[in-house]
């Protein structure tokens, strides 16, 4: 991998071009995203016929691409990432790859493409998540009404005074999860930090709701596409009855009320996580798929 280089932040300016001529649908296609998940997923980028090409890996047993990006030759691209893949592991995939590109750049008879549910994005009406509408939503409305009943909070958003309360709340949110005892929180605790800690160089909107001067729950997102927003973050104090349903509410009516969409991630096959999101009536899903190729 030779021709391939760490994500640096340096780099943004370069992944941001290609993500604006041809503007993802998935939300790992944000460099946001791949640069606070870098030290999980340590992704290595090139650019060949015209694509943005990226690998990930968790060691050496979990190896794969995500599918090429930009508007240059992704048929070709793809085969040439493929290759690539065949020098690292004996079992190439690309993953995460969405619909549009499954059925625009993929030979069927070539390539096996299996659905990938876990992985699948959940997209909201930007206006469903801001104002609550209808019988489908009143018992959210209700948990964001007895929030504001029971606390005197402040809504804020994200800059250079508040950043170090953020990652003040991200640790306290560890202790109550018991991050240390969970490879995947330490993860996401250490991917957490990563975009706070460089927020300014990554240009990322956040949010929080302050309870007594104390941040107790806070959502970073940016914009995916020009018609949708997707949420990285979004974490909350357990003990505040409601504080999850209102900082989704505030974050959304404060940030993105100029977006028809917004991409709340995947539920990564977590039972817990896919009742929540499907609590929300998502509008659609992103089908995602494991491209391999065929023998």
């Amino acid at each position: 991998m030779d021709d391939f280089k760490p994500i640096e932040l340096p780099d943004k300016p370069v992944f941001d071009n290609f993500f604006y001529q041809d503007p993802p649908q998935t939300s790992e296609l944000t460099f946001t995203n791949l640069f606070m998940w870098r030290l999980r997923y340590r992704p290595r980028w090139t650019v060949w016929a015209g694509c943005l090409i990226i690998v990930l890996s968790r060691g050496d047993d979990q190896i794969f691409g995500l599918p090429p990006v930009g508007m240059g030759d992704k048929a070709r691209a793809l085969d040439f990432l493929f290759d690539r893949l065949g020098e690292m592991t004996s079992e190439p995939t690309v993953s995460r790859v969405g619909r549009d590109f499954v059925e625009k750049h993929v030979d069927s008879q070539r390539f096996t493409a299996t659905p990938d549910r876990a992985n699948s994005d959940y997209v909201y009406l930007a206006s469903d998540l801001i104002n609550l509408p209808g019988n489908k939503f009143h018992r959210k409305k209700n948990h964001v009404n007895r929030f504001a009943r029971t606390y005197q909070f402040e809504y804020r958003a994200l800059d250079s005074d508040v950043v170090h309360s953020f990652i003040g709340m991200q640790e306290t949110w560890c202790k109550l999860r018991n991050c240390a005892e969970n490879e995947d929180l330490v993860a996401e605790d250490r991917a957490v930090y990563e975009a706070l800690k460089n927020y300014a160089g990554l240009g990322f909107q956040g949010g929080a709701i302050f309870v007594d001067s104390k941040v107790e729950a806070f959502a970073l997102g940016e914009l995916l596409n020009p018609d949708t927003a997707v949420i990285h973050v979004e974490k909350a104090n357990p003990e505040c009855h409601g504080l999850y349903a209102a900082i989704n509410q505030h974050f959304c009516a404060n940030t993105w009320t100029g977006v028809t969409f917004i991409n709340r991630e995947q539920d990564l096959g977590l039972e817990g996580l896919r009742k929540a999101k499907l609590s929300y009536h998502p509008h659609h899903l992103v089908e995602k798929f494991v491209l391999t190729r065929k023998q």
